[in-house]
């Protein structure tokens, strides 16, 4: 099951700060960028994000309430800018460790969490999802477990996970570093939630505001 019911959706996102107000942060898009994954030509069609301004939402995603702080933007670095980047691995894990700290509280101090990233596709080694999560985690004081969910293939509509390791805490934190369309999460939510796990979806980046 998901940790937290559709109708309490609003009243957490109202959580996010003082009057809901967007919160300025300390702006990191200097001139410094690192080589992407697309073609030069491609990165104005690209998604970006402005990670200089926080905002805490809980929206639904297939009926599924998926937590995020930032949301994409019309200025801002690229998506693949910001996967590239080692440091955003850091900074990622900086601002959403105390996010999840606050919306959890006494259920993350009652135990038997851990924290499960999206599967592997395209970037098996050096994982950006996989390396924000396992900082969350040590940051946390939780578990971390990588390969839960076992990606055949690279689709993203319509797909299907087999299941890897099984962690044996019964609430998992589900990451992503981004959602669009959010089949991703619903697909980890099909293969975990039967199995009698309660679910926290929790992503960097909402892509589909």
């Amino acid at each position: 099951m998901s940790l937290f019911s559709l109708d309490e959706v609003k009243a957490l996102s109202e959580q996010s700060s003082p009057g809901n107000a967007a919160v300025p942060v300390k702006d990191i898009f200097a001139e410094k960028q690192r080589a992407g994954w697309h073609k030069p030509d491609d990165k104005a069609l690209e998604a970006r994000c402005d990670l200089s301004v926080e905002r805490m939402t809980m929206t639904p995603h297939a009926s599924i309430p998926v937590l995020s702080i930032w949301k994409k933007s019309i200025k801002g670095r690229t998506l693949t800018d910001i996967k590239a980047d080692d440091e955003m691995v850091t900074y990622f894990a900086d601002h959403l460790t105390p996010v999840i700290k606050r919306v959890l509280g006494n259920y993350l101090s009652n135990g038997h969490w851990a924290i499960v990233p999206s599967p592997k596709r395209r970037h098996l080694t050096k994982n950006f999802a996989c390396r924000i999560a396992s900082e969350i985690g040590a940051r946390l004081q939780i578990p971390y477990y990588e390969d839960v969910a076992i990606a055949h293939s690279r689709q993203r509509v319509g797909v299907e996970f087999d299941l890897g390791t099984l962690p044996p805490e019964p609430n998992l934190i589900i990451f992503d570093d981004f959602v669009t369309t959010g089949s991703t999460l619903n697909a980890m939510y099909r293969l975990l939630e039967p199995l009698g796990k309660n679910l926290f979806f929790v992503v960097g980046i909402n892509n589909n505001l």
